[in-house]
């Protein structure tokens, strides 16, 4: 049978798998089986499924198939964060990162999700962005980066632990308001108690600043975090490293932001990127508190991680620390992120969907 003509499972509740087992004249309980082999223990294959018999195995890998995505490399930093070059079924790339919590071997981590080949927000600063955009994915391919970056993870820590990913950000490769849907549905996978079950709090939306995403995102009001890429205060400059804001400039974008937080009551984050000599001053540490202080929100500081072929620079650990250190005096909740993957290019905005050897 055509891979075109089999029936994904990957995506599906246990209401549904129950529903598919029985529409091929199976008995519901194997729908309940496979969900296991599927969101517990990150099993594609049907002939893996022990305790399916031979024949039902047979019948499966004819009609239906289990699409998480291939790992065809990784990366390790000395750090700990591994990045994950994965194949969907069409042999477009993505990448994934997951990033240790803490340096002791039995820390938890964190996962940062694409939910687009490549991007069409087209940022200045931004690797993903500046490698093109090719399609939106589905929501079984973000749940399928979940599994195999797990089942890796697993295999590469010699671990049976079956939560060692906590939290989820959507923050890799693509603009997921542009890919809203499909982002939602995925988090309503991830979040499912009888399946991989990440609650809705661990889990982060980030934004390039589009409006429409985070009125929805208001309306739906999920228990997820709202993340907003500001790094800078201006519509001006704005305008130049995050071409969205043509659209949607910072007059509508906090209009949007404060609806948000009124219909939500929940905290937002703005991730301030810091670039040498472009958004790092005095002056502009004085813009970002005068226009976040007033919100529930707080400031992620990242300073800029270097990428080849690209003008922007990091600014000094000491122009760091004292832009760190105004917001911070000024009243301001801010953290300061501490750099995690630079080494292996998995860093905030220097994800693509190729290595260099690959180009």
């Amino acid at each position: 049978m055509n891979m075109k003509t089999k029936t994904e499972l990957l995506g599906m509740g246990v209401k549904e798998l129950e529903d598919y087992m029985e529409s091929i004249g199976e008995p519901k309980y194997r729908g309940r089986q496979v969900h296991k082999w599927i969101y517990k223990k990150a099993v594609s294959s049907f002939y893996d499924m022990s305790d399916i018999s031979r024949d039902l195995r047979n019948k499966l890998d004819d009609c239906a198939h289990i699409s998480i995505p291939r790992v065809l490399k990784q990366r390790a930093s000395i750090d700990g964060t591994r990045k994950f070059l994965m194949e969907l079924e069409d042999k477009k790339r993505i990448e994934s990162v997951v990033i240790p919590h803490h340096e002791n071997k039995n820390t938890r981590y964190t996962l940062c999700l694409s939910t687009q080949v490549g991007c069409p927000v087209g940022c200045a600063f931004c690797a993903t962005g500046n490698s093109g955009f090719q399609r939106n994915l589905e929501a079984y391919e973000i749940t399928g980066q979940f599994l195999a970056s797990q089942r890796e993870l697993q295999k590469r820590l010699k671990s049976n632990e079956s939560e060692l990913i906590t939290n989820v950000v959507y923050m890799g490769m693509g603009e997921p308001m542009f890919n809203y849907d499909q982002v939602i549905e995925s988090i309503y996978i991830l979040n499912d108690p009888k399946g991989v079950n990440i609650g809705q709090r661990h889990i982060t939306i980030s934004t390039a600043g589009d409006v429409k995403g985070i009125n929805r995102l208001a309306r739906d009001n999920l228990q997820v975090v709202l993340a907003i890429s500001l790094h800078a205060c201006t519509n001006e400059l704005r305008d130049t490293l995050i071409p969205l804001n043509r659209k949607y400039p910072l007059e509508e974008l906090i209009k949007a932001v404060k609806q948000y937080i009124s219909l939500t009551n929940r905290r937002v984050t703005f991730e301030y990127l810091l670039l040498d000599g472009v958004n790092n001053s005095k002056k502009d540490a004085e813009m970002l508190t005068k226009l976040v202080k007033p919100l529930l929100a707080n400031i992620n500081l990242i300073p800029y991680n270097e990428i080849d072929g690209l003008e922007f620079k990091q600014p000094s650990p000491q122009q760091v620390q004292q832009f760190y250190q105004y917001l911070l005096d000024a009243g301001v909740g801010v953290t300061l992120r501490g750099e995690k993957g630079a080494d292996i290019e998995a860093a905030c905005g220097q994800l693509r969907a190729e290595y260099k050897n690959n180009r």
